[in-house]
């Protein structure tokens, strides 16, 4: 006879080993079994009723009777029961298959539901398996076992299917992790609930950042228990953790509640990358791209690629300056640091010495173009002293057309004229075509022949010696402030101004210009001026000619150049006042056309002592074209000290005739000044 049974039973059911056999004291008090023990309760009668004979906690349900009774326990032969029972969390549950064997009868049961029934008493061993689904959480198990006559066995097992076609629950996610940090050694302990699943395979750890994606840490294989040490990247970065279960099945849970962990940053930073050297001259610029989490980095130097290796300096840029020995070989290190001083790997490269840096380009191109001849002036570039100062120097490069042709470039001899100095440069150009446009740009040249990409491009229009066009559309338009001269706009490329002309014709038919052009201009319209001063309806030729920046222009007298005559306005007072003041001198503007001018005014000197004491006030007059008169401009008479006067309200575009009369008291005039004044519109 064999049988699986604990052997530790409640104090109320202390068991005695004698002769082979165990028995037991009364079994009134309770038991209490440590799932997933058994509770086993034994029973001298079929149908579980009265006191249990015996109360004890079995591992598994596996007894082999034979044709006796239980060990341990006193009960008949025949006719006896035994009910196990037990109540356990199946974790996240799912499909488990139940086993019975028994000889007699047995029921199973799960939460007081029936699931097998081998209620019958048997001469051989009958046997049933049923596949269920176990709902998550704690359920109760019960068997109940009746031995009628005959042999007594009983057997029964319930356990998870694994199989990955058939179990398609995942786990349950587990819980109560904890994350214990060691600042001195970097790692972390993990710590975790143990999963209640009973086809638990064991565990994944996973570590991310707070920007990342999951990543494992616990390695390929399953962790086995709930706890776990990681060698956390002491990178400062704040790192999560979670737990997941796996079961047998393959299945993963949930991620467990993240736990966080703080690290200390003993991690350099990224080494740099892209790390090049560039010689020039007597320098070496050393540059590369920056890494994450840099904040400054070291340069070193040596002579030799194993060293030893000299701190030249540290640098918060991603480039570096340094003297260098010409055309000699030299070995260069750069590491990052991070703000805490943590280095990084080092980047290497090796500079040969040998100058293949062209300088930067000339800027500020400008020329002065004269005939049969065009200087072109730079500006020296940055940084092209030292080289300038070593033997430097500049080409100069043309080519036909308003824009540079690459592929038709000239050289520019620069003659004897040309200059080149440290702040920039000159070049006389004596060979390029007359008349035309020629467009120039400038390299800059270093000592050891590296040419600068050329400069931006400077399109000059060459001198000649042709004269422009004569100019069409002249009219000639009378107004009351003069007369407007107009013109077309030339169609010539390089024309500068326009030269206005007006004279008188002769009895033979001649025209005699005048030496000094008597017409204006305004700043509205380039292509007009206002000629003569008073209209008092005298008859003038003009001509307009365009002038080239080389100073050629046709002559008036060309047959070539329009003349057109035109008659001024008349627009004098058709009442004559007699000009008899002799008080004092007079002082006023005949002609107006500048701006910021207020209108026609006057001043003037009373010196006649006994004549000017006789004088009471003054009156300006102004002539009114509509009536026929001068017409006060002022009531009353003006203070007899004063000495000036302005017309506010005249009106540009017009010509004004005044008279200031110097009045006594009776009324009489102790003298008359008369003047007129063209306030002019300029256009």
């Amino acid at each position: 006879m064999t049988r699986t049974r604990l052997t530790a039973l409640a104090a109320t059911a202390t068991l005695a080993a004698t002769g082979g056999l165990i028995t037991a004291s009364p079994a009134s008090a309770a038991v209490t079994c440590t799932s997933p023990v058994w509770k086993a309760q034994y029973f001298g009668n079929s149908t579980f009723s009265g006191t249990p004979k015996l109360t004890a906690c079995d591992s598994a349900i596996s007894e082999n009777y034979g044709y006796g009774d239980p060990t341990g326990v006193t009960l008949p032969k025949d006719n006896f029961s035994v009910r196990w029972s037990l109540t356990r969390d199946f974790g996240s549950g799912g499909p488990f298959r139940l086993s019975a064997a028994t000889q007699d009868g047995m029921r199973v049961y799960v939460d007081g539901v029936r699931k097998i029934d081998l209620w019958k008493n048997v001469s051989t061993t009958a046997r049933k398996t049923v596949d269920l689904t176990v709902p998550a959480g704690k359920h109760t198990l019960r068997v109940d076992y009746v031995a009628w006559t005959g042999t007594a066995n009983a057997a029964f097992t319930y356990a998870p299917r694994t199989e990955a076609a058939v179990d398609t629950v995942k786990p349950l996610a587990p819980t109560g992790l904890t994350a214990a940090y060691n600042r001195d050694t970097t790692k972390t302990t993990l710590r975790w609930a143990a999963n209640k699943e009973m086809d638990l395979a064991g565990y994944r750890v996973y570590r991310r950042l707070s920007t990342t994606q999951w990543a494992r840490a616990g390695g390929p294989s399953l962790l086995t228990s709930p706890s776990f040490v990681d060698t956390t990247p002491a990178t400062g970065q704040t790192f999560l953790y979670e737990v997941r279960a796996v079961d047998k099945a393959g299945r993963e849970s949930a991620g467990s509640p993240d736990a966080t962990v703080a690290t200390v940053d003993r991690t350099g930073p990224a080494a740099p990358t892209g790390l090049r050297v560039t010689s020039d001259a007597w320098w070496a610029t050393l540059s590369w791209q920056a890494g994450a989490d840099a904040a400054k980095y070291e340069v070193y130097a040596a002579s030799a690629a194993t060293g030893p290796f000299e701190l030249l300096g540290t640098t918060t840029t991603t480039s570096y300056r340094t003297d260098a020995p010409m055309n000699t070989a030299r070995y260069y290190r750069v590491r990052a640091l991070d703000a805490l001083g943590n280095p990084s790997a080092y980047a290497t490269v090796t500079g040969d010495g040998v100058d293949r840096t062209p300088p930067k380009s000339p800027t500020s191109l400008g020329s002065v173009v004269g005939f049969g001849y065009t200087d072109v002036y730079w500006n020296q570039p940055d940084g092209f002293y030292e080289d300038f100062d070593n033997g430097g120097t500049y080409h100069v490069y043309r080519s036909t057309g308003k824009t540079l042709d690459p592929a038709a470039l000239t050289r520019v001899t620069c003659a004897e004229e040309s200059d080149e100095t440290s702040t920039g440069g000159k070049c006389h150009d004596l060979g390029m075509p007359a008349g035309t446009y020629v467009t120039y740009a400038v390299a800059a040249v270093d000592p050891a022949g590296n040419e600068s990409a050329l400069s931006a491009p400077l399109v000059v229009r060459t001198g000649d010696r042709v004269a422009p066009g004569p100019v069409t559309g002249v009219k000639a338009t009378p107004r009351t402030d003069g007369v407007l001269l107009s013109w077309a706009a030339s169609t010539d490329d390089d024309v500068e101004s326009y030269v206005v002309r007006n004279g008188t014709r002769q009895a033979d038919g001649t025209i005699r210009w005048l030496g000094t052009s008597s017409c204006w201009e305004g700043t509205s319209d380039p292509l007009a001026v206002l000629c003569g001063d008073v209209p008092d309806g005298e008859t003038y030729v003009y001509s307009v000619v365009a002038r080239d920046r080389w100073g050629n222009a046709l002559l008036p007298s060309d047959p070539k150049v329009t003349v057109v005559e035109a008659t001024e306005l008349d627009v004098r007072p058709s009442v004559t006042v007699t000009r008899d003041w002799d008080l004092g001198s007079m002082g006023y503007d005949s002609l107006i056309g500048g701006p910021g001018v207020k209108g026609p005014s006057i001043n003037w000197r009373c010196d006649k002592t006994a004549e000017c004491d006789t004088v009471a006030g003054y009156r300006v007059s102004r002539w009114n074209a509509a009536t026929k008169a001068y017409e006060p401009l002022h009531a009353g008479l003006l203070p007899a000290e004063t000495r000036a006067y302005t017309d506010t309200t005249a009106v540009r575009g017009t010509t004004y005739f005044y008279t200031l009369e110097a009045v006594r008291a009776d009324g009489s005039v102790a003298g008359t000044h008369v003047w007129s004044c063209v306030l002019q519109d300029r256009v």
